[in-house]
């Protein structure tokens, strides 16, 4: 079981996504994302699973939660800096987890 100590571990941050490519390296279907978390942590770049529910246009700009502490993971030829946030939907593809309002602040932490 996970304590709340465990919880305080992970840092995840609201950040705004400023750049998206395709990943055609990538074993399944996948953007490589540039989000930025705001002066504290900067910018990262992540590798997400989403192509089947957002184009790339549209998700310049939108809010994301990232967790920002964890060791860089290599995935393929690209280096994934942040773990992006989604849930499931009823098929198992994923849904990005993001702000409500749109003036949530880029860097805020998740509490």
């Amino acid at each position: 079981m996970a304590t709340i100590e465990d919880f305080q571990k992970l840092d995840i941050r609201t950040g705004k996504i400023i750049d998206v490519q395709n990943f055609p390296e990538a074993r399944k279907p996948a953007y490589k994302i540039t989000i930025d978390f705001g002066s504290e942590i900067g910018i990262k770049k992540s590798s997400v699973q989403i192509v089947d529910h957002y184009k790339k246009d549209e998700l310049i700009g939108k809010l994301v939660l990232g967790v920002v502490n964890f060791p860089p993971r290599q995935i393929g030829p690209f280096i994934s800096e942040s773990l992006t946030l989604g849930v499931p939907d009823k098929d198992g593809k994923c849904i990005l987890i993001a702000p409500d309002k749109d003036f949530a602040e880029i860097g805020g932490k998740l509490f």
